[in-house]
């Protein structure tokens, strides 16, 4: 069906309440978007990302009158009358489609690639993890999964056990599991992340190896070989007397979700345990890893 779009240029700081507004309005729904064209793919969880000059879309129904919706808006504090806006018809597509056409095979290291179903495995003699984008954080677009992945690629897993700390996708552990891990723990505090995994996980036939547990019933003395935690700064740090024992001694720790300008303080909470290699950059994103003393 076609669609009519207003386009509102506004802060970051006062995105979420026009958000509100135009769905009061009828917007069916609501992105933002930064006025530099930056579209922001696979944020992390709960997060949403917002720029110091941010335009706020909304999307109405074609039959939508716009100049009531227009009146409504002008209502609100922060616009008031004659505010600035743009309303442009959107063409009708097969969104799904579009999108999927987008999304590609990813490579990860010497052997790795993230590959979606929709697609043809590039190398089919490589380590292919079939999976699509859904409701868990992971697929690869992410620069901080994207450092983990090429970590994992790195190692030497075989016959090793890797936990996953905030598995989300389950990416990462089912990554090791086709790398050569034997038996692979994901742990994750939102139930919607464990289906994510249990379900990906089947579908690259690594489920009979892949143990899930929400963190109230994970078993107490858990440790693994290598433990890789892609999660945010805070919880790394405030998290890191209970992920720090999780690496035998000698194994091997990977964070990520670590802006560049968060790496030191990150390093420092893990600094008397681990021996830290060299922080690894992506973009404005970092990863840690260091072997346990």
């Amino acid at each position: 069906m076609p669609w009519i779009q207003i386009k509102i240029n506004t802060t970051g700081a006062d995105a979420e309440s026009l958000s509100d507004a135009l769905s009061d309005s009828g917007a069916v729904s609501v992105t933002f978007q930064d006025t530099h064209d930056n579209p922001v793919f696979e944020p992390l969880p709960g997060e949403t990302r917002l720029w110091g000059d941010t335009d706020v879309i909304g999307l109405y129904d074609a039959e939508t009158d716009m100049t009531e919706v227009v009146a409504q808006l002008s209502l609100h504090p922060l616009l008031g009358n004659g505010f600035v806006h743009k309303i442009e018809q959107i063409e009708d597509k097969d969104w799904e489609r579009e999108w999927m056409d987008n999304f590609h095979p990813m490579r990860f290291g010497d052997r790795l690639w993230i590959c979606p179903s929709w697609r043809p495995v590039p190398d089919p003699d490589a380590v292919n993890v079939m999976l699509d984008p859904g409701l868990a954080f992971g697929t690869g677009t992410h620069p901080t999964t994207a450092l983990c992945l090429q970590w994992l690629d790195s190692l030497d897993l075989q016959g090793k056990t890797i936990i996953d700390f905030g598995c989300g996708s389950g990416i990462l552990a089912i990554a090791a599991l086709k790398l050569g891990a034997e038996r692979a723990i994901g742990i994750d505090i939102d139930p919607q992340a464990i289906q994510a995994s249990r379900d990906n996980a089947e579908r690259n036939n690594v489920s009979d190896r892949l143990e899930l547990f929400l963190p109230a019933d994970q078993p107490s003395s858990l440790q693994a070989d290598v433990v890789v935690a892609n999660i945010l700064a805070g919880p790394l740090r405030e998290l890191a007397p209970l992920i720090g024992v999780l690496p035998v001694s000698g194994g091997y720790l990977g964070l990520s979700g670590i802006l560049a300008s968060q790496a030191d303080s990150v390093a420092a909470a893990y600094a008397d345990t681990f021996l830290l290699d060299p922080v690894a950059e992506k973009e404005e994103w970092c990863r840690i890893t260091g072997k346990r003393r």
